[in-house]
C-alpha cells in the first residue's frame, strides 16, 4: 500500500459514523451484512448509512454485493491488512519484541 492509499483508507473512517459501521461489518465476518441490517445495528436512518457505506466503499474497505433488492456489504479484510502493515513497516528502530 502506498501513502495515498493509507491517507484515503484512513480518512474514511476518521469518522465517527463510519467507523462504527465498519466494526460492525468487521464483527459480521465473511457473511457481511445488508445495509437495512447495519443501519438498525447503528440506529441510523438508511439513506445516512448508504453515503458512510459509499465513503467506506471508494476507499476500497468495503464492497457490497446485491442479493435481490438488498445491498450486502463485506469488509475486506486484506485491505486492512495492508493498511496496518504500511503503518507498521517501520515500527520500532527494528526491536522484534515490539
Amino acid at each position: 500500500m502506498d501513502q495515498s492509499s493509507a491517507i484515503q483508507c484512513l480518512t474514511a473512517i476518521s469518522h465517527n459514523g463510519r467507523l462504527s459501521l465498519m466494526r460492525r461489518l468487521i464483527k459480521a465476518g465473511s457473511s457481511g451484512m445488508s445495509s437495512g441490517d447495519l443501519a438498525a445495528a447503528e440506529n441510523i436512518n438508511a439513506s445516512t448509512a448508504s453515503a458512510q457505506l459509499l465513503v467506506l466503499s471508494n476507499s476500497g474497505l468495503v464492497s457490497a454485493t446485491r442479493n435481490g433488492k438488498q445491498m450486502i456489504y463485506h469488509a475486506h479484510f486484506n485491505r486492512f491488512q495492508k493498511l496496518i502493515s504500511f503503518l507498521m513497516e517501520d515500527c520500532c528502530a527494528g526491536e522484534r519484541d515490539v
